[in-house]
């Protein structure tokens, strides 16, 4: 938007140089990008932001200046007196949701020829090249009031008479009313360029055709020429996003368009209208008649509520309710007093003010922001809870990292199918899934309750781009529908391992479920957590004698295993025999585990002994139940216990396993004989066998 500093002057008396103005309107939110001087006058160039189209003219800014100076606004003669001649013309809006109002007034008998010299300097400061005195004054109009006009060549149009309408709307009208009029949609624009226009658009129509599109671009047809001597002038509120669609399809731009597309003063438009036939009658002459408005949709303000004391919080300043109430008025926004709080009324220049947060911008502005004391910010520190927690999904991340798994993030969406592919019962809890109201598609219309079946896919995804090793990770949270107003909502963390098995002469790779169980015993000795067992899982979708529930202090907080061979068929995978290990637990129950205190014990002074226990028990018997008998057992010497071997088969009877332990003894106070280990391991041998009806393997 160019502005003149003398314009400027003329609607607001400021005493401030060039220089002074440009910098206050920089300071107040209108960027002044450039100035030039030409013919003694300065010429500023300033950015309007799009949620200030009310600025996009002389008045708009000068309306702003006597805000920043606290002077007040002169607008030029913009009344006229009554007594005008009534119109023989009309005015029908038939889409009045794509035109609020339509305003217009005809001028008879003027004389069309060039523009004073004051109004054509004007014009082409600020970048407009002058046509002729009546098309001058709708461009002067613009720029001075920021309000787009249009004039008519008055006898071009037919049946003096206008309609507001897009060419279904027009057609219908006059299909009802028995008229034979064409509902045209190629429309001869001033450009001299033919354009078809889409039914959607809005038109301005004479008795049968179109004559204009609606606060893009005037019909050649009706053009002003040196031959009009009556002129119908034009001022209209319509749409701002059905302008601006109706641009974009047409690929043109104008002031017009420009200005409308933002959004303009619908009871402004008024006076712009007035200010314009009063330019038209000194500069062409002419007789002014009464005005036609058409005004069916009217406006009306927004109520914005606010605090004084919130609008001082939100700037860090302290301003006394009538020093707030001063810089609204001075804007312009009438504010209501309740006391504490207070309403704005927006005018219909300011319909970008929607919200408190808005009025404390406007506070901002007239106050200066250089005026608002500078401030660190200040941010709580976490509560110590919450830093060990914060610090424990870290912990957890990098574990999963180190076990060579990348993580990955997916929607919290999935749809009943993945719970039908891994074979999830009906009673089971995660099947209280929750519905999305919106979801983004038909598929995924479920707040998830688990997270394999995503995993699954992502599986898929990679194995059909030609992965042939894949280990993925994710943290996220499940949500489960508990009938209360808020769904139960976990963190959990799982994965999955996808290893192809090729020959190899130079490898022997260990199983996938020992590689994730591994993964999962490090993440537990990265978080300090001990006491955690392996027993066998009831999973429907887990391989049966291939995945543990994972247990910590006797609470269940996930589970490990290989996919069972039904989900595998299912995902097209049994030709290449795949080894796919899956592991979900709850992330919450697991850092409620983790000690908040660290203990730390001295380097043993005394060597260990370890000795071994194979035991032939019950197939049902799982290894972890032989580890807490081997814990129970009564004495302090037993410093750890692993299982390092199990087998079936050979010599071992039928619904029998041989488990192989390895025990560790040590003495904090001595070093231990050979006869006190053998007495010791000779008793919990017997102790073992006791509880678990098992035999020494020989």
């Amino acid at each position: 938007m160019r502005a003149t500093y003398e314009w400027l002057k003329e609607l607001v008396s400021v005493s401030a140089s060039p220089r002074e103005v440009s910098e206050k309107l920089t300071m107040i939110g209108l960027e002044v990008e450039g100035e030039e001087t030409v013919e003694g006058d300065v010429v500023f160039e300033v950015n309007v932001t799009p949620n200030r189209p009310d600025c996009l003219s002389m008045t708009g800014i000068a309306r702003e200046l006597s805000a920043a100076f606290k002077t007040p606004l002169s607008l030029p003669p913009h009344e006229i007196q009554g007594g005008e001649p009534v119109s023989d013309f009309s005015v029908e809006i038939l889409n009045p949701d794509l035109c609020n109002r339509y305003t217009g007034r005809v001028i008879t008998g003027v004389k069309i020829a060039d523009s004073p010299g004051w109004m054509k300097t004007r014009l082409e400061k600020c970048g407009i090249r002058s046509i002729n005195n009546v098309v001058d004054v709708t461009n002067y109009v613009l720029l001075e009031f920021g309000h787009p006009l249009h004039a008519f060549d008055a006898d071009l149009l037919k049946g003096r008479k206008i309609i507001v309408a897009t060419a279904p709307a027009f057609k219908t009208n006059a299909d009802a009313l028995g008229l034979k009029a064409e509902a045209d949609t190629v429309v001869k624009t001033l450009d001299g360029s033919e354009r078809e226009i889409s039914p959607e658009s809005l038109l301005i129509w004479d008795s049968d055709r179109p004559v204009a599109v609606a606060g893009v671009m005037g019909g050649a047809n009706t053009e002003v020429t040196e031959r009009t001597v009556d002129v119908f002038l034009e001022s209209a509120y319509f749409d701002p996003a059905s302008i601006r669609k109706t641009a974009k399809r047409l690929g043109l731009a104008s002031e017009s368009s420009y200005r409308f597309e933002r959004g303009t003063d619908i009871e402004f438009l008024e006076k712009a209208l007035n200010r314009a036939a009063l330019l038209i009658r000194e500069t062409a002459g002419g007789t002014i008649h009464n005005i036609i408005d058409v005004y069916p949709v009217k406006y009306v303000p927004e109520p914005v509520d606010g605090a004084y004391e919130r609008i001082n919080r939100f700037l860090g300043i302290k301003l006394s309710k009538e020093e707030i109430l001063e810089i609204l008025g001075l804007l312009g926004l009438r504010a209501k007093d309740s006391g504490d709080t207070f309403t704005v009324l927006p005018p219909p220049y300011r319909r970008d003010v929607k919200r408190d947060s808005d009025v404390a911008e406007e506070v901002a502005r007239i106050y200066g922001y250089n005026n608002i004391p500078i401030t660190n910010p200040k941010t709580p520190l976490p509560s110590g809870r919450l830093k060990r927690r914060t610090k424990n999904i870290r912990i957890v991340r990098e574990a999963m990292r180190k076990a060579g798994l990348t993580e990955v993030i997916n929607f919290s969406f999935m749809s009943s199918a993945g719970l039908d592919m891994i074979g999830i019962p009906d009673a089971d809890r995660r099947r209280n899934a929750i519905a999305v109201s919106n979801p983004l598609n038909q598929e995924e219309g479920l707040l998830r309750t688990c997270l394999v079946p995503a995993l699954i896919n992502n599986l898929k995804y990679n194995l059909d781009r030609g992965m042939k090793d894949i280990g993925i990770f994710e943290l996220a949270r499940i949500f489960e529908d508990i009938g209360n107003s808020l769904p139960l909502e976990e963190l959990r963390v799982g994965g999955i391992l996808y290893k192809e098995k090729l020959p190899a002469l130079w490898r022997e790779d260990a199983p996938g479920f020992y590689i994730v169980k591994g993964a999962v015993e490090a993440l537990f000795e990265e978080l300090k957590i001990g006491g955690y067992s392996f027993v066998l899982s009831g999973e429907p979708f887990l391989h049966a004698g291939q995945s543990a529930d994972i247990y910590i202090s006797r609470k269940r907080v996930g589970y490990i295993g290989v996919v069972s061979p039904g989900i595998v068929e299912k995902l097209d995978l049994k030709k290449q025999k795949p080894d796919i290990v899956v592991f979900e637990m709850n992330l919450d129950l697991l850092l409620s585990m983790v000690s908040d205190s660290m203990q730390y014990a001295s380097i043993p002074k005394f060597p260990a002994v370890e000795r071994d226990i194979a035991l032939i028990v019950d197939e049902s018997i799982p290894s972890a139940n032989i580890s807490e008998i081997v814990h129970s057992f009564p004495t302090e010497l037993i410093e750890g216990v692993s299982v390092f071997d199990s087998f079936r088969g050979g010599n071992i009877p039928k619904g029998k396993k041989s488990l192989a332990f390895n025990i560790i003894y040590r003495s904090k106070e001595r070093t231990l004989t050979d006869e006190e280990i053998e007495s010791v391991h000779s008793s919990l041998v017997t102790f073992i066998a006791e509880k678990t009806g098992g035999e020494l393997r020989r």
